[in-house]
């Protein structure tokens, strides 16, 4: 995949200079050494966690406001990464930390739905070993969708005008999130594309400021 951490790089640094501890967490994705299953999902669960080792050496970090903010992929992590139920992800997602808040932004939310609409090349059979028929267990412990409710304050955005991940795709999640019982706002951007979130000085970014305030 072409796109690492450094694409959020000027989101991250806005958010410090409003105040926020921001970790913009890499992880290895499909095509590297042990990336996709389950490779991928560990590493974002282990970075997760790691906040508590800082917080435990002395950082100051309140583990009780914690929020995790992902695009696109990074999105379907976050949301992943935001469960709350061990047996339903067997056991594969965050341990010593607990999320208060999640907010996808443009994210991949149905991993099942998303490789049906052949989003991002045959992306989701590269990231899971294979399609929903071939490895129905990875796609009931990686996609967010199967893993709710979540239990926690969620935030999705997601741009009418996004030509990558469609927004149909938010639409169903957060439609599922609320019939699940899940705190859920779902705010569709018209004339937003999938990029646009990138941009610090977008009204997409000081929306989601405002939220990660009321945390």
């Amino acid at each position: 995949m072409p796109y690492g951490r450094e694409e959020l790089n000027p989101v991250a640094h806005d958010l410090v200079a409003r105040g926020f501890a921001v970790w913009n967490l890499e992880y290895r994705r499909f095509g590297a050494p042990c990336g996709g299953w389950p490779g991928t999902f560990l590493d974002v669960a282990l970075g997760i966690d790691h906040l508590a080792t800082l917080a435990a050496e002395g950082t100051s970090i309140d583990l009780d406001r914690v929020a995790v903010v992902g695009h696109s992929a990074g999105g379907h992590l976050a949301l992943w990464g935001a469960q709350r139920d061990a047996k339903r992800s067997n056991g594969h997602g965050p341990s010593r930390v607990k999320l208060a808040a999640v907010a996808g932004l443009a994210p991949v939310a149905d991993l099942a739905y998303a490789h049906e609409l052949g989003v991002g090349n045959n992306a989701v059979a590269e990231l899971l070993g294979g399609s929903p028929a071939q490895q129905p267990e990875r796609y009931r412990t990686a996609s967010p969708i199967a893993l709710l409710p979540l239990g926690l304050k969620q935030l999705l955005m997601h741009g009418g005008e996004d030509e990558v991940v469609p927004v149909q795709i938010s639409r169903r999640y957060a439609r599922a999130a609320i019939a699940a019982g899940d705190s859920i706002a779902f705010v569709d951007l018209e004339g937003v594309g999938h990029m646009d979130f990138l941009d610090p000085s977008s009204s997409a970014h000081a929306s989601l400021c405002e939220w990660l305030t009321r945390i």
